[in-house]
């Protein structure tokens, strides 16, 4: 970084306590800490710029109220030790680094949310609301005295000592790093039927719910990063940046978020708040951070790059940021619809404000014929925010590439073999053929048009034959009648688009739909009938709201070529219907083996695993496959 002009700002404890013989509530933290940023600071003495603990009021909630992390404590005084230990290690770091480096800056980080609440529960807001200020303030030397958290800190026993060391203000940051989050912001409601039962508490005088707000009906200008960012300033007069800006969703959404807090930064420039960066938050990704490391799962959130490819693929975020830093902008047609927390629908309980007028932009084109696949993508736009033009048949796709001024696509979603691909699985042996010229054609009206194309095949370009799972670099060894064809349909789309994305799937299987195997195994088992003879064989399998989100996501990234989307894993025909009669409590399940000859057309991939495990895939498809309507089976087989 060094020799690359980077200037790094370096932290020394993140959401942590350090090495396991201390912790936050040890009292010789700090000092402990304190020598470990001596030593940081004599191997580099060319950084200037530290954050020796970040977040220290979240962390102290996390570890010492909620007990969510160690050292798993849930009461306030224990909250109070760990905050005012991290504020006494940050003000002991940064005088230790300065006896190295003495021109050294405090780059101090919190998140910083507001607490909003029905009449009921304004005594509990205004606690939060002033407690969400307590780190900062510490650090500014405020709590003296005449501070309202003075006597409490010094009646749930922290020492005097401490808050005199920090009422000296040598810990105020040179910059404050605001960290804001969607969830950030919280609403306490008694009413707690109108809300979800995760979100239901209390605080031993009332039950209540506490809900994120932006799903309550609050006025926008109370709400989000320009609002948060405004009273900062305000409060401290100090310069400001945004040091984490993440929102772990899809990748539309992930830009829009962006895209509003670099809005509200420029805004506060402008009015001469000095905010000086936006920092994308994180680089390379996080690992469940979506269960706040609750959970195992293994659930990875992509930033900037996306860490599942080797090496690290720059993602759509990572191209804003590069556009905002050097060119103060960035443009992309999902954009032109604002993210779900500023869309209609988004509310616990109906709005009773009405909802601003939402011009439509430009649309992504879906091309398939009317039925579950093709429903189920143009589902998964809608709750994405995305325009769609559905046309289901091709001869009408010129007129679909050719719309009014103002309407033209901005890509092309072929989902037209996405049914035929799941009956191909189901009857290995029929005459089925994929029309590669049709695909031809349409790929050719994109080329003309200079539309992405995204377009779905099979792991039936291979028959199974050649060994372990195909990566994308296989050769196409096809499967029968519809394998040859789509083989073919991949080669002629390359010929005639320059860069288009061609996505190999698993077997494909959704809830509501009756074509796939997976689905008619499903069925059999739930009528307590014998399963079909089953197909020998390994295969991949593709849940195709994974599938096309993944799909959806690669594409506003800009990627081409071939790509294997399917549920990490592989199986065969014969476990995968028994885990499901296990799943369904079936017992007696007499099961057919078609034969020997088992082949394995699972897909693996050298561009990255981007979709869910198998297991996961599974469990999803069971359990929302119980919640579709016979009425809607029945419509989805017909």
């Amino acid at each position: 970084m060094q020799e690359l002009g980077i200037r790094p700002i370096v932290g020394l404890v993140h959401h942590g306590s350090g090495p396991s013989y201390t912790s936050l509530l040890d009292a010789g933290f700090a000092e402990g800490l304190a020598v470990h940023a001596g030593r940081v600071a004599a191997r580099y003495p060319w950084v200037t710029d530290y954050t020796p603990v970040n977040e220290p009021l979240t962390t102290a909630r996390f570890s010492g109220l909620y007990g969510h992390w160690y050292p798993h404590r849930t009461a306030q005084a224990d909250f109070l030790r760990a905050l005012v230990n991290q504020c006494k290690a940050v003000l002991l770091c940064m005088r230790a680094v300065r006896r190295v480096t003495p021109q050294a800056r405090l780059i101090q980080t919190e998140d910083i949310g507001k607490t909003f609440s029905v009449a009921k529960l304004a005594y509990q807001a205004d606690h939060e609301n002033e407690r969400r200020w307590l780190s900062l303030d510490l650090l500014d030397g405020r709590v003296g005295p005449t501070h309202p958290w003075h006597a409490r800190l010094l009646g749930l026993g922290i020492a005097r000592s401490d808050l005199d060391l920090l009422a000296e203000g040598e810990g105020a940051p040179d910059l404050i790093g605001v960290n804001h989050y969607l969830t950030s912001e919280r609403y306490l409601d008694t009413d707690v039927q109108a809300y979800p039962s995760s979100l239901r508490g209390g605080n031993g005088h009332y039950r209540y719910a506490d809900a994120e707000a932006v799903r309550v009906d609050l006025p926008a200008q109370k709400t989000g990063p320009e609002a948060r960012l405004a009273e900062v300033w305000h409060r401290y007069h100090r310069p400001l940046a945004v040091t984490e800006a993440h929102h772990g969703c899809t990748r539309d959404e992930q830009l829009r978020w962006l895209h509003e807090v670099w809005e509200a930064a420029c805004n506060l420039r402008r009015a001469g708040c000095p905010v000086e960066a936006v920092t994308v938050w994180a680089l390379l990704g996080a690992v469940d951070w979506n269960s706040l490391l609750v959970n195992r799962h293994g659930f990875y959130e992509p930033g900037a790059f996306d860490t599942r490819s080797r090496p690290p693929r720059l993602t759509a975020l990572g191209r804003a940021a590069r556009s905002l830093a050097m060119e103060g902008r960035f443009e992309h047609p999902v954009l032109q619809r604002p993210g779900w927390w500023r869309r209609t629908g988004r509310h616990y309980r109906p709005s009773l404000r009405p909802g601003a007028p939402q011009e439509k932009g430009q649309p992504l084109v879906v091309l398939g014929p009317k039925g579950a696949f093709s429903n189920e993508v143009l589902r998964i736009c809608a709750c994405r925010g995305l325009d769609t033009l559905h046309v289901g048949a091709v001869k009408d796709i010129g007129d679909a590439l050719a719309p009014p001024a103002g309407r033209r696509p901005w890509a092309v979603v072929d989902a037209s073999t996405l049914e035929l691909s799941a009956i191909a699985a189901r009857y290995p042996g029929a005459t089925l053929w994929a029309a590669p010229y049709t695909a031809k054609a349409v790929a050719a009206a994109c080329a003309a048009a200079d539309l992405p194309l995204l377009s779905f095949t099979s792991n039936l370009v291979f028959d199974g034959s050649t060994g372990p799972a195909h990566a994308e670099d296989a050769p196409s060894v096809p499967s029968g009648h519809f394998g040859v064809s789509q083989a073919q349909a991949e080669g002629l789309v390359a010929q005639v688009h320059r860069a288009p994305l061609q996505v190999r799937t698993g077997c494909v299987m959704a809830a509501g739909e009756a074509l796939s195997l997976p689905s008619t195994l499903h069925a059999a088992l739930a009528a307590r009938e014998f399963p079909p003879i089953l197909p020998p064989g390994i295969t991949s399998l593709s849940y195709v709201p994974d599938l096309i989100h993944a799909a959806l996501d690669l594409l506003i990234d800009g990627e081409s070529g071939i790509w294997h989307l399917a549920n990490q894993g592989e199986i065969n025909w014969t476990d995968l219907a028994e885990r499901m009669a296990g799943s369904m409590g079936i017992t007696s399940r007499p099961l057919t083996w078609s034969g020997e000859g088992a082949s394995n057309t699972a897909l693996t991939s050298i561009r990255g695993f981007m979709m869910p495990s198998l297991d996961s895939a599974i469990e999803r498809f069971l359990r929302d496959r119980s919640t579709v309507p016979d009425e809607g089976r029945r419509q989805a087989a017909e």
